[in-house]
């Protein structure tokens, strides 16, 4: 899901860095027939965004999942869900001065 979303966001015109765009993602089993099977992906994602580029990244991360590969494969199988915390370069400029 991080390279469909790069993808998007270049689409676009945002070039990240891998510094800027990050992801951690946690997989949640649950035991079935007394085995343990993957049934959710959360993936976490944690962007640095140009100045002004908010609007384009959420809709970008609104629509990122339905264009991943992977996420198509899963679908019916493993919910996948994602979350993002987004900060916009220049954000925080000036604290602890």
């Amino acid at each position: 899901m991080l390279g469909t979303l790069n993808g998007v966001l270049e689409a676009r015109g945002i070039f990240l860095s891998n510094e800027d765009l990050t992801a951690d993602v946690e997989g949640i089993n649950e035991i079935r027939d007394r085995l343990p099977v993957l049934t959710r992906i959360v993936v976490r994602y944690r962007l640095q965004i140009p100045s002004g580029s908010r609007e384009i990244v959420e809709r970008s991360l609104e629509r990122h999942a339905s264009k991943c590969p992977t996420a198509a494969s899963l679908a019916g199988a493993v919910e996948v869900a994602w979350e993002a915390e987004i900060t916009e370069a220049g954000e925080g400029a000036g604290e602890g001065a």
